[in-house]
């Protein structure tokens, strides 16, 4: 059961991962992989909108994906964009990443491989991981200006996508973790973290929102 307090817990750390940039034409879209294949379909958004001549599709697969994304995250989300319009030739499939840092290093490679002149990304997440993907890319291409976009949803319309809503407390518990932890191993930049929202966190763990929380000793971006 899922209290009120819970409720008014996780929405302030899905407000603090909204990065809230406004869109803007880039070099390349970059769509993360995962189980949401709304970041596909806003990546798709973005292209038809001319804000990238090209995109990139980047993920394998993961306990979370391996059932219904059995070829890998991108070649999936390149099939839906495809099915929804984009011309199979303006896709890039980076198949092999299995992590954010992972979705930047393997991308980053593919495109100089292909020649791309990239000055600017926007980097497609879902959207209780907007912070996360921008801070790693900041981290590790730190020499190109990043955009962060996700699909317009709230809290309770992203619940109602997933339909099960333990499992997308947990989630957005497991990315505040990571930007707590992760810019001392390395993997991303550091990003200030409002007292209360560090609070909010801190409560929801104790309550047992903990499936995607990591051992902070191994972690992996």
């Amino acid at each position: 059961m899922i209290s009120e307090c819970d409720w008014q817990d996780a929405q302030l750390l899905w407000d603090y991962q909204q990065m809230h940039h406004e869109p803007r034409p880039c070099s390349v879209g970059i769509g993360l992989g995962s189980h949401d294949l709304g970041v596909a379909d806003t990546t798709v958004d973005l292209y038809r909108r001319g804000m990238m001549p090209l995109i990139v599709f980047t993920g394998a697969t993961s306990r979370t994906t391996k059932g219904r994304m059995p070829r890998g995250e991108a070649e999936h989300y390149r099939d839906r964009a495809v099915e929804l319009g984009v011309p199979p030739e303006a896709i890039l499939v980076e198949p092999r990443a299995r992590n954010t840092g992972q979705n930047i290093t393997l991308s980053r490679a593919l495109l100089e491989e292909r020649g791309a002149d990239v000055s600017s990304a926007l980097l497609v997440s879902k959207p209780y991981e907007e912070r996360r993907a921008y801070a790693t890319a900041r981290k590790l291409w730190p020499d190109v200006e990043f955009v962060s976009a996700s699909a317009p949803m709230t809290l309770p319309d992203y619940v109602d996508s997933i339909n099960d809503a333990h499992l997308v407390v947990d989630m957005v518990v497991g990315a505040l973790q990571r930007l707590l932890i992760y810019p001392t191993q390395g993997f991303m930049i550091t990003q200030e973290v409002p007292v209360n929202v560090v609070r909010a966190y801190e409560r929801l763990s104790s309550r047992g929102f903990t499936s995607r929380l990591i051992a902070e000793a191994a972690g992996s971006a």
